[in-house]
Order: structure tokens, then sequence, then C-alpha cells
């Protein structure tokens, strides 16, 4: 038991639990099949209905004729049963008329009621001697057996279910004979009693054979066994007893298997069968053309060719009778004519058969296609998964079909196409739950770090969501508080206080950023790490970037003023907050990163370091916001960007030139900042192509512009550099890269 539950932790990891749940489904299915309960039964036996209705046989010969003791028949002659005489007329009208054997579908299992020496006994009135010369009349059953000897004439005989009396073991029976691995004796229906004919007519008939017909759980007539046990003994069914006589067979060969009967042999014709020995009807539809009536045959009005070398059968059709059955064809059809499809098929050779090895391919077929189901459909879309559940079951139908069409076997497709269709439908609903879970791992997930817009966005199709990790190019931002250590300690003694504060400023820098698209990576301490065009696309990242930027300050502006006031009406110092913000553009590797304890949707690479070092260069440059030049590049149409320097970051080979964002687009196109921005093109220019003084006179009239301010600790950083340059002249090869000594 441990070793199992081991087992089956292991391939539910490996495997996932919906497979390991459809692989004990395909077994449960595999054990209903072999059960085989009434459901399963009636739902496959349905299937081969439609299939007959589809596609009945066709006629291309009719070697059986019916007399049917109908309805006319019984109001011209009188209720059945007629006196044997009238019978004995019958057989030898047929025999004289060419037929080539004849059977009855009734039996005769008492003597005639009107024999003479009965009437003898049963009349009144009448004297000694005519008493004494009916009684030395032939009976009429003698008559018919006279009649019946000359002819060859095929009985039928019935099967009971109780014994009524004890067998004749001098009448006699037909030979059969078993051919295989097992005796044929345990897979035949069997019946406790049998009613057989008077022994005057028995003994002198070519042929003895059951009429019997079982049909099945819903009434209709889908097989007819063609051997059975009766009180004893295996006997042939009717229509098979014919085929014996008419090819002279002296003993019928049943063939068996393992799986029970496979066949019955006659001379020259081999009759495939199921498991019990019954013959899979091939059934036509019902044609009223084989019948002719008994009347008109005993009073000679038939055409001779509707006998002449036909196989004949005497049944009823008439409604008081009670012979009327229900077939996969047709709703009502009188049993002789059951009996004559029979005939018609094997001599026709159009019969159909369920092998004893279609359980086997049923079985297989389940298992492959469930298999094939449980491996490919997990990693097919909605689409992909509809066309290939239509695709397996159009394979499972049309193969039965081709097997029916082409072969006439049955082959059953309901309990692969059912066991498929479970096993389909769980991974449908596997995958939905787990759909359904991932959901809400990502709504639970990004909640909190993304706008809700999105957060649905993601829901819905969680595809987009890369958890193992993928390359994207995203911009990156960092933001901090300046001097923030300095107003911590101003809280020593509330420490409540200061995680309201930080509470306070945290909350509407988180809402500008959610609401431009961005995704809040974490928090440290008073620094916010975020990034632009994960998980979900978005075409405009650097622009929603450095607006989420602009609105951040005008925030902290705002909670500045409050707390300003706040502070004047309490009377306590003011320490103002200043926010440093770091945006870069680059390539990132961005997916669900951390421990198996612990995971953080997170990004990484270079393009995250290089954001980290711009948000501590912004209190160098006196610009809260500082961009890459990937960035700016993006978003130099719609926002004030100013050039600052070309740096070397600690830890890169590679420099940078970084730029400030001064403003929205009304800033760029405003005079002052047109005139700031020449100044520092011209410093810029002068300082890179090692024009000290140019670049300081430059610097002098910026400090006379208006704004001037702006850039004061701009001109001052420059000013101490080129002093340094003109004591220390750059080496040659110079490229005016500058090269932080911090991060």
């Amino acid at each position: 038991m441990k070793r199992f539950k081991i087992l089956r932790r292991w391939f539910a990891r490996k495997f996932g639990l919906a497979r390991l749940m459809c692989l004990a489904l395909l077994v449960v299915f595999a054990g209903l099949r072999l059960w085989d309960p009434p459901p399963i039964q009636e739902l496959r036996l349905r299937t081969f209905d439609m299939f007959q209705l589809i596609d009945p046989r066709h006629k291309t010969v009719r070697p059986v004729t019916i007399v049917d003791i109908d309805d006319k028949s019984l109001a011209r002659l009188g209720q059945w049963p007629w006196p044997r005489t009238r019978i004995a007329d019958l057989i030898q009208g047929l025999t004289s008329n060419g037929a080539v054997a004849i059977g009855f579908d009734v039996v005769f299992s008492e003597a005639d009621r009107l024999n003479p020496d009965l009437v003898a006994g049963q009349m009144r009135y009448l004297d000694d001697a005519t008493r004494a010369k009916l009684r030395e009349l032939p009976t009429n059953d003698q008559i018919l057996s006279e009649a019946i000897k000359r002819s060859r004439v095929v009985l039928g005989e019935t099967g009971q279910s109780e014994i009524t009396s004890e067998i004749d073991k001098s009448l006699p029976f037909t030979g059969v004979a078993t051919v295989g691995e097992e005796n044929a004796e345990k897979f035949l229906f069997e019946f406790p009693g049998l009613l057989r004919n008077v022994p005057v007519i028995e003994k002198v008939a070519a042929g003895r054979g059951l009429f019997t017909i079982r049909t099945e759980r819903d009434g209709l007539i889908r097989r007819v066994p063609m051997v059975m046990r009766a009180q004893g003994s295996i006997m042939p069914s009717l229509s098979l007893e014919i085929l014996r006589v008419i090819t002279s067979t002296p003993t019928l060969l049943v063939r068996t298997d393992k799986s029970g009967v496979r066949s019955i042999r006659l001379k020259g014709v081999e009759i495939p069968t199921d498991r019990n020995g019954q013959l899979w009807v091939h059934y036509a539809p019902h044609d009223p053309s084989i019948y002719v009536s008994a009347a008109d045959v005993l009073d000679n009005s038939v055409s001779p060719s509707k006998i002449a070398g036909k196989l004949v059968l005497v049944g009823t059709s008439a409604v008081g009778l009670n012979d009327i059955k229900t077939t996969p064809v047709s709703r009502a059809m009188p049993g002789v004519e059951i009996h004559a499809q029979v005939l018609e098929s094997v001599l026709s050779g159009a019969v159909i058969s369920q092998p004893n090895y279609a359980l086997g391919v049923e079985l297989l077929a389940a298992l492959v296609i469930g298999l094939l189901v449980i491996i490919f459909t997990p990693n097919l879309g909605p689409v992909r998964l509809v066309l290939a559940g239509a695709m397996f079951a159009a394979i499972l139908v049309g193969t039965s079909w081709f097997f029916y069409a082409q072969y006439r076997y049955l082959i059953d497709f309901t309990y692969p196409l059912l066991s498929t269709t479970a096993v389909y439908l769980t991974l449908i609903f596997a995958s939905f739950v787990r759909e359904q879970r991932q959901r809400v791992q990502i709504r639970g997930m990004f909640a909190q770090y993304m706008s809700p817009v999105l957060v649905e966005q993601l829901a819905q199709s969680p595809e987009k969501l890369v958890l193992g990790g993928e390359e994207r190019e995203m911009t990156i931002m960092f933001s901090d508080v300046r001097g923030f250590t300095t107003i911590s300690e101003s809280y020593k003694h509330d420490p409540q206080g200061l995680i309201a504060l930080m509470n306070r400023f945290l909350t509407p820098l988180t809402d500008v950023i959610i609401e431009r698209k961005g995704y809040i990576d974490k928090y440290m301490g008073d620094a916010i790490m975020a990034f632009w065009n994960a998980p979900l696309d978005d075409a405009e990242h650097e622009v929603n970037a450095c607006e989420a930027a602009i609105q951040m300050l005008e925030q902290i502006d705002a909670v500045n003023k409050e707390r300003e006031q706040e502070a004047a009406d309490g009377g306590h110092v003011y320490i103002p907050l200043n926010v440093g913000i770091g945006l870069n553009t680059g390539i990132g590797v961005v997916g669900n990163m951390g421990s198996d304890l612990k995971k953080n949707y997170s990004v990484l690479g270079d393009s995250v370091n290089l954001a980290s070092r711009l948000e501590g260069q912004s209190k160098e440059y006196g610009f809260p916001i500082i961009v890459g030049s990937r960035t700016a590049l993006a978003a130099k149409d719609k926002f004030a960007i100013l050039e600052l320097d070309f740096i070397m970051v600690k830890g890169k080979t590679e420099p940078e030139v970084i730029y400030a964002i001064a403003g929205r687009e009304d800033v760029m196109h405003s005079a002052a900042f047109q005139r700031l921005r020449n100044i520092t093109i011209e410093m810029l220019g002068c300082y890179r192509g090692r024009d000290w003084q140019g670049a300081l006179d430059a610097i002098e009239r910026g400090r006379k512009s208006e704004d001037a301010d702006t850039l004061e600790k701009l001109f001052k950083l420059y000013e101490a550099r080129i002093k340094d340059f003109q004591l220390n002249p750059p080496a040659e090869g110079w490229t005016g890269a500058y090269a932080l000594l911090t991060k």
C-alpha cells in the first residue's frame, strides 16, 4: 500500500492528477465492458440496429417461399389447427409443384382431434358397424405421415421452460459434434423441456429443428440461436436443419474457441455465430412477395414458379395466432419470415457476425485512443481540443462502419467512444478547474501590483503569462525617497507614525504606477521597483513609465503640502519628501523567480541594474527623473527631454547617454526650456570637444538665463570636472564618457 501511494504521487507529479484519473477511468470502463451490464448492451445493440436500418440486406435472390396460414386461409378453411389430412394435401401440393424442402414453423404435438378412431368414440348416435368401420380407417396423423415420407419435410419443435414429459430416446435426433478448444454445451442456450411432434410423423421426417426464437431485453429479434440444448440434447434450429437436409450433411460441426462458439459447419457452408451459437440476422426489409396463401396452395391457384426450386416455410401471419415479431428493420414481421431471412442470408452469403475477438478489438481501441487522448489532449488549445475530439469520434464510428459495410463484421464503437468521451470530458473538466485555479492564482498574485483591468485581462488569457521566464523589452523604474534616514529618525519614538507616513506616500505612488499599466515588482523600505510591458504587452511602455514618473512627483508635492500644513498646525518640524526616479528601457528576463517556498514575479538583467544606478544619480544631477537613452528616444516627442551626460556606471563596460525629464509636452515647447536645452547642448559639445573655456562660458550664460536655478547642480558638477581636467587633462581617445565611482 505504501509503495502504491509513493508510485501514485510520483505519477501525479510527473504526468498530472488529471491524467492519473483518466488512466483509472480506462481501467474502470474496461471492467465495465467485461461485466457488460444491460445499459452497455442496449447501447451496442441500438448501434447495430442503426447499421441495418442504414444499410439493410439487399435481396439478389429469393430462394424461400412462405406458405402463409393467413387470415384469408382461416376465413376460407376454418380455424386452426386444421385436420392433418389438409396438411397432408398441402405437403402433396407443394411437393408436386417442385418444392426442394418444406419446413414447418408449427408443431403437431398432439394427435389430430379429427382422427377417425377419436371421432368414433366421441360422436353420438352412431351404430356399431359405423363405429367399427371408422376405427378401421387410417388416422389423419398416419395420412400426414405418408405425405411426409414421400417428401422432404423438416418438422418444427420448440424448447420449453419446464419438463412436461420424458423425452423419447427412440425418436431420431440430428447429430451434432463439437470441434475446438471448449465444449459447446456450456455456451448454448438451454431449455429444460422439449415439445416435439407426435411420434408417427416425427419418425418419418427428413429433419427436426427448433423454431424457438429468443427476444432481446427490448423485445427485438436480432439474433437467432442456430444450435440449442433442449432437455439434455443439442439440437439445431429449424432453419439450420433445413440447410443440413438440403446439403445432405450427416452431422453438424460446432467450432469453438476459448471465448465460446465460433461457427457451425455444414457441407460446403460455414455459418459464423456469436459465442452462444446465435446468428446475427442480416435483415432485409419485410418482403410480401415471398408470401403465398395456404388457401391458394390448397386450391392449386398458385403459380408453380412460386414453389418450384424453393425452400418452403409453412407458418402464419394471422393476428389471432400471435406469431408477430419486432426486428431492427420492421415493427411487425411474422416469425416465420425471420427463419426465411436466416435462410436467405446464409444461402446468398450475406451474413453478418460479431466475431469472438470483437471484444478484444473494442478493449484495445478504447485503450489506444484513450491513451492518445490522455497524452495529447492536455497540450491542445480549445479549438484543437474540439477538433481532436471530433476526429477521434469520427475514427471510431468510421472504423466500425467500415467493418460492417465491407466485411459485415459488427465491431462496437459505442464502448470505445463512451470510454474515450469520459476521458476526454475528464480532461476538459480538469483543464477548466486548472484554468479557474490559475485565474484565481493570477488574480491573487497580481491584484495588488497591477491595474484591475490588466489583472482581469491576464486572468482571462493566462497563456500571456510566462511564469517560467522569458526575455522581453521592458521599461524598469526605481524610485527612492531622498534623505529618508533623517525623516525616519524624527519618528524614532513613533514607529507607528513612520509606518503611517510610508503608507501615506507609497499608496498614491503605487496607484499612479498601476493606473499607467505598470507592475509593482517590490517595495524596499521607502523605495519602489516597478516595470512595464510585462506580464501583458504594452506598446507604449516607455511613455507610460515617463508619465507615471511625472505623476509620482505631483503626488509627492500634494503629500508635502498636506504635511507642511499639518506641521504648521501642530507646531512641529516639517521635513519635505523628495523622490528620485530612474527609468531605463532594455531587454530583461522576467518570470516567476525565487525558491520552492516563495516565488515572486520579477525581472533581471543589465537594464534593471542601469535603472537602479540612474535613480541613485538623480541627486547628483539635480533632476528627480533620469532616464536611459532608449527610454528618452521613445518619449522625446511627448516630454521635455534634456541630455545630461555620457556616463560609465559602475559594473558596466559600455557608456550610456542619460537624460532628464523636465516636464510634459507643454514644457518642451516653452521658450525657457528651449533656451536651457540649447545652453546644455552647447556646454556638452564644448566639454566633449575639450574646449574647457567654451564650456565654462556656456555655463555662465546659462546662469544668467531665466529658470537657471533648475540647472545649477548640473552646472556645478561640470565646473568641478572641467577644473579637474584643466589640471589633469584626459587621456588620448577620451570620448567624453565619465566613469561613476559610486552606484
